[in-house]
This record gives C-alpha cells, structure tokens and sequence, in this order.
C-alpha cells in the first residue's frame, strides 16, 4: 500500500502544523507555570509576614480602589486558600505540558520516520 507523493506531502504539513501548535502551547503553558509559581511565592512570603503579628494588629485586604479590614486569622485562611488553588493549577500545567511535550516529540518521530521511508521531492528536512 503506497501512499502518493501528494498524500504524504498533505499529512506531513499536517503533522508539521501539529508540532508546532504544540510548541507554541508549550511556551504559553511554562509562562504560566512560572507566573504561578511567582504568585505561589509571594502568597507564601506574606503568609509568613502575618505569622509575626498579633491577632489584634489591623490588617486590610484591597479591593478594587480601596482596602478593606479583615481579621488577620481570616486573611491567613484567605491566602492559605489561594496557595492551594494556584498548586492545583501548577500541577495540572504540568500534566499539560508533559502531554504537550509527548504530542511534540511524537509528531517529529512521524515526520522523520515518513520522511526515511519514502522523501518527499520539494520538502526540507525540518
């Protein structure tokens, strides 16, 4: 079963718009890992900043324009709750990448192994 020179040139652009779809998708899932990561920290910094004050101590949370005061018991809890949540979301960005990376990796196999088995007149090696 031969496959003509135009079929495999169609499938190998597709498999080509494919990994590069994937690379792109890459780069924007690492951005947001790291953004995440970023704001994991800086919750995290001002978690153990509110460890040192007393129960008493005034403490405001932003809310658009303007600060509101919230007990820091119920800050922490508030904060503690976003760290979770952004965790959650690290974790499945990275799930996502590792698929990315596998569709990636395994586009380009395809492509070379296409492209060994019968070349393709008019197509680069990439």
């Amino acid at each position: 079963m031969a496959i003509s020179n135009a079929a495999l040139e169609k499938l190998i652009r597709e498999i080509e718009s494919q990994a590069a779809a994937a690379e792109q998708q890459i780069s924007l899932s690492r951005a947001q890992v790291t953004s995440k990561q970023r704001e994991i920290r800086l919750l995290k910094l001002t978690l153990e900043e509110l460890s040192g004050v007393s129960q008493k101590t005034p403490t405001y949370e932003g809310v658009g324009k303007m600060f509101v005061s919230v007990p820091p018991p119920k800050l922490c809890e508030k904060l503690r709750s976003q760290v979770k949540t952004l965790e959650g979301d690290v974790e499945s960005l990275g799930k996502r990448l590792v698929y990315l990376e596998t569709t990636r990796k395994n586009s380009r196999e395809h492509i070379d192994k296409m492209l060994k088995q019968a070349p393709v007149k008019g197509l680069g090696a990439n």
